[in-house]
């Protein structure tokens, strides 16, 4: 009887240590990409009224895309107001902008679309109750607007995100 009592001490204590819920790929990717709310969209605060702007629009040449017009000479009476002003074509591409934005002159565009492509890796603690996921990102939708930054939209981002267990189940760890 105490060995038979031992065994299935022992076959418990074995399963209740052997039985840490994994953290599967698939699953991080669901909460990464709902809780990091991917795609997301990467966007530009465009100054139209403000000289380096419009130098800027001209020299990655905006201008010349037909995304925006620029006014090269202003007026006493002109200063302040827009030297860019945005075309037809640039329309898809300009964000909602918050109205005390728009009253200094300010536009929202969207450069690009950031989305998660894969997790590539996943490393759990001894304990099993916190673990790293490695994924990647790529950009996609890449707009006329995409020069005014130094971000090569043609690679991929590796990031990562951390995960605790609960009793119900992994969360992402929001930094």
């Amino acid at each position: 009887m105490k060995i038979l009592t031992i065994v299935l001490l022992a076959t418990f204590l074995i399963t209740g240590c052997t039985s840490k819920k994994e953290l599967s790929r698939e699953e991080a990717a669901r909460l990464i990409k709902e809780g990091m709310k991917y795609p997301r969209v990467i966007d530009y605060d465009a100054y139209s009224s403000d000289p380096e702007f419009a130098k800027m629009a001209i020299d990655k040449g905006l201008e010349k895309e037909g995304l925006v017009t620029v006014q090269r000479t202003q007026t006493m009476g002109d200063v302040g107001k827009p030297l860019v002003e945005f075309t037809s074509k640039a329309q898809p591409h300009l964000l909602p902008t918050p109205e005390k934005d728009k009253a200094i002159h300010v536009q929202k565009v969207k450069l690009a679309d950031e989305d998660f492509v894969e997790v590539t890796g996943i490393t759990t603690t001894e304990d099993g109750k916190q673990a790293v996921a490695e994924y990647t990102t790529a950009y996609k939708n890449v707009s006329g607007f995409a020069p005014l930054t130094d971000i090569d939209f043609n690679k991929t981002n590796t990031r990562k995100a951390s995960f605790t267990l609960y009793d119900d189940g992994w969360k992402l760890e929001k930094k």
